[in-house]
């Protein structure tokens, strides 16, 4: 059964990787027309697109998405979302199904993929964590991404959890952000990627069910960097426990 069930993961991530690449295909010009529109409009309407093509590409590879919690945002404000991180699936659950217009914090090195690259920094804010200089920029630029009424997406474990902890240690980054820029956080909780990609498995996938939960906003007023912190751990920790099963 265990070789039956490794035949099929194989098999399912060769049709994962060819839908993928298809139906972006499909979605790259008119994501791409939305570099032509002044910001936020053409972020929401780009994150508009990609939620439509994740919807469509999650179903044809058996992962339906269920979100919950997004009254949590409430309208005409911006926040700062962080995501736990278990596997190369919460990419395609993070941003797209972030309520409104947002960007993510991701590695310069994707962008140098053909045409992919291109979509790529459209909807990230990008960083070579290597240099103190990209940095120090990209920090700009998430604050920029705010003042703009955007939401910034990210994963302050910084990489993959590929330890058997509910979460990794968290970067400052996010939180630091939070209290210099004065923006409340919303902790999201994505469940069961890791059954679909699990993270020491390479070129496996299997169809599973997902979920992405956008928790009540943690308020950051009068609040520093380290206790921000400790408190979205908290909150995101006990809420995985609860609800990973």
């Amino acid at each position: 059964m265990k070789l039956l069930k490794d035949i099929f993961g194989r098999f399912w991530a060769f049709w994962g990787i060819i839908s993928f690449i298809g139906t972006f295909l499909v979605i790259y010009i008119p994501s791409m027309i939305t570099w032509l529109l002044p910001e936020p409009k053409g972020q929401r309407i780009f994150i508009g697109i990609a939620r439509i093509w994740m919807n469509i590409w999650l179903r044809l590879v058996g992962c339906p998405v269920k979100i919950k919690g997004r009254q949590n945002f409430q309208r005409g404000k911006s926040y700062i979302v962080t995501c736990n991180h278990n596997s190369l699936m919460d990419v395609p659950l993070s941003s797209p199904f972030i309520p409104g217009a947002n960007k993510t914090i991701a590695k310069s090195s994707f962008a140098k993929v053909p045409l992919f690259g291109f979509y790529y920094m459209k909807g990230a804010v990008l960083v070579d964590r290597k240099s103190e200089k990209s940095r120090k920029e990209s920090f700009e630029k998430m604050k920029l991404v705010l003042k703009k009424g955007m939401h910034m997406c990210i994963y302050p474990e910084g990489t993959r959890n590929r330890t058997n902890e509910p979460l990794k240690k968290f970067y400052d980054g996010a939180f630091k952000l939070a209290t210099d820029t004065g923006t409340d956080i919303i902790p999201a909780i994505i469940l069961n990627t890791r059954k679909a990609v699990p993270v020491h498995k390479s070129f496996y996938f299997l169809p599973h069910k997902l979920e992405m939960h956008f928790l009540p906003p943690v308020s950051v007023e009068n609040k520093e960097t380290e206790e921000l912190r400790e408190e979205v751990f908290v909150i995101m920790k006990k809420y995985y426990l609860e609800h990973q099963h």
